[in-house]
Formats: structure tokens, C-alpha cells, sequence
């Protein structure tokens, strides 16, 4: 860390100077303009370059299928405003794949279409984003669809089944959200400041909103489990499984309340809380196979994967606790 002393001129203005090395690295010369961004009881300084659109270019010749569709989700994720998306020749496949990612990411929007050209557009305003309300989205529907998941498949319902499947592609739009404004905070400060939350809580939105897409993610699993059975769920194999899933629902939303909570002691005893009750699961996911040992091995085979994808989520809710808790912990001065 380099030292500078803060200077009084005129009177009242406080100054400091800049390391040259850090001036001359980052192209600052005199009569630039810098930008000050309070961070956390931090002051940090950045370069004003004049633009606030970031521009990216990708060469998509090679690129076909999932390939492609994970470059467009990346630059996206890193923070691009505009895609430029060349060929020599963009052939129809392309186009899908192209036209998929943009359908799947929430803001974008086709501005130019060639043979040799796509460009895509991000319209989002990084102002009026909320990453708190696009986390809190995420909690909603990834708890509701392990609901509807466990009901789809005591019932045989597959319309359900579907809904419940559905619903996973609105939680992976939101964890698209959710990294790039997270990338986006972490890259500039002034991205921090418009969203209204420090980098830290970022974080441990971001991390938490991971572990609600992978909820969603076992829903799903759930959800396609439905078209395989061959019979009727027990009854009283249907009646644990719903215990299971209420138990792991509601660790995720004591979890989820201690991530949100303002008061540091009410987010440490919620948390707390939720972590206990992610112990008793284990007591219920014993309980439950021993109650599949005595079904066909092929229904039983089935069955066991709800419970763990059950039992995942509740442990996924004690990540959130713990983010919680380290959320709520003091943190040491700069």
C-alpha cells in the first residue's frame, strides 16, 4: 500500500496526490477527469474514459450448439451492453442457437441481423435492477416448484410435472441477472453504487442465488422423475415425501429470511435455526429409504432419487444459512 498525505489548499479543499505509475497505467493525464466511489468506509478511484457502453466482438465460424449458446450467456454474464456475433457466413443453426440465448436472458434484444452479423443489444439499466428482488424471485419459485414437484409426482400428474419444469428456465434467467449484475458490481464501483448494495453483500446474494438455481435444478430432477414410474406412489411413502420437501421448504425460507434480515442478532438466531434443522433431515432420509427397501427395485430406484434431490435442497438452504451468517458477522475496518 502506498501512503499520500491529505493537503488543505485554499483554505477549506482537501487534496492527494496520485501515484504517476497508477496514473501512467491507466492513461491519466492532466486535465482528466477521475471518478471517487465511497465503498464500504473506502474511498476508490477510477478513470472516467467517456463511455458507458461496453462493446464485445466474437468470431462464432467454429462455434454450433451448446458452444455457442454458452459464449453468448458468457458475455453476457461479464457485463457486455452489445454483442457483436461474425461469421463469414452465419448459417441457420447458428441463427437458432442465437436467437435461443437471446430469448433466454432477460433484457436482450436483437438491433442488427446479417449474413456475416448479429448484434444484440442488452437494454437492462443497470440503475433500475435489483439484485435483492431478483434473489428474492429466484426463492419464490424454486420453493414453490419443490411443492409442486413432490404433489406432481404422488399424484402422477404430469401436466404438473411440466409446469414444474417450465419454471426452470424463469430461475436460470434470473441467475443470469443475478451474476452479471454480481460481475458487474465487482468490476466497477460505480455498478455498486447504482445497484444500492456494497460488493460484499453482492456476494453473498450472488452465492445464495447459486444455491436456489440448484434447487430449481433438483425440482426439475424431481419433476422428470414422473414419467418413469410404473406405479402409484405408497401412500405412506407419499406422505414422508411431502414431510421431507415442507422440512426442506422451510429450512430454505428461515434461511432465506436470515439472509435478508437488517438486524445482525435476528440474521445470526435465524440462521442458526436453519442450520439445526438441516441435521434432523438426515434422521428422515434414513427413515424414508428404509420405507423403499421394501418396494420393486425399478420403483424403488426412482423414489430413492426424490429423496436425495430432497435432501440436496435442504442442505443447499444451510448454505444460505451459513452466507447468513457471515453476512450478519462484524466485519474488520480497512
Amino acid at each position: 500500500m502506498e501512503r499520500r498525505k491529505v493537503q488543505v489548499t485554499g483554505g477549506s479543499t482537501f487534496t492527494v496526490s496520485i501515484p504517476k505509475d497508477w496514473a501512467r497505467d491507466h492513461d491519466v493525464e492532466a486535465g482528466d477527469e477521475v471518478g471517487f466511489h465511497p465503498d464500504s468506509g473506502s474511498l476508490l478511484l477510477t478513470p472516467v474514459d467517456g463511455t458507458d457502453t461496453d462493446e464485445g466482438t466474437l468470431d462464432i465460424t467454429d462455434s454450433s450448439g451448446d458452444e455457442l449458446m454458452r459464449a453468448v450467456m458468457t458475455m453476457y454474464v461479464s457485463g457486455f451492453d452489445v454483442l457483436a456475433l461474425e461469421a463469414d457466413q452465419i448459417d441457420p443453426d447458428q441463427r437458432r442457437v442465437i436467437r435461443d440465448a437471446t430469448q433466454g436472458l432477460v433484457g436482450l434484444e436483437v438491433l442488427e441481423e446479417t449474413n456475416e452479423r448479429v448484434v444484440i443489444q442488452d437494454l437492462l439499466d443497470s440503475s433500475e435492477l435489483s439484485i435483492h428482488n431478483a434473489v428474492r424471485r429466484m426463492h419464490l419459485i424454486s420453493v414453490s416448484m419443490l411443492g409442486d414437484a413432490v404433489d406432481a409426482l404422488t399424484a402422477r400428474d404430469l401436466d404438473t410435472a411440466s409446469d414444474v419444469t417450465s419454471r426452470d428456465d424463469d430461475v436460470d434467467r434470473l441467475w443470469y441477472v443475478v451474476s452479471r449484475i454480481f460481475r458487474g458490481a465487482l468490476r466497477s464501483p460505480t455498478v455498486a453504487q447504482e445497484i444500492g448494495v456494497s460488493r460484499e453483500v453482492a456476494f453473498d446474494y450472488h452465492s445464495s442465488a447459486r444455491q436456489l438455481e440448484r434447487v430449481a435444478d433438483h425440482a426439475a430432477k424431481i419433476a422428470g422423475t414422473v414419467e418413469n414410474l410404473e406405479e402409484d406412489v405408497p401412500e405412506d411413502v407419499a406422505d414422508a415425501l411431502r414431510a421431507l420437501q415442507e422440512d426442506a421448504a422451510a429450512i430454505i425460507e428461515t434461511a432465506m429470511d436470515a439472509l435478508f434480515a437488517d438486524d445482525p442478532d435476528e440474521a445470526t438466531r435465524l440462521a442458526n435455526q436453519a442450520r439445526a434443522h438441516v441435521r434432523d433431515i438426515d434422521d428422515q432420509t434414513r427413515r424414508l429409504d428404509d420405507l423403499l427397501h421394501g418396494l420393486d427395485a425399478h420403483h424403488a430406484q426412482h423414489l430413492g432419487l426424490v429423496v436425495d434431490s430432497l435432501s440436496r435442497s435442504a442442505d443447499y438452504g444451510g448454505n444460505i444459512a451459513e452466507t447468513a451468517l457471515q453476512k450478519a458477522a462484524p466485519t474488520p475496518g480497512p
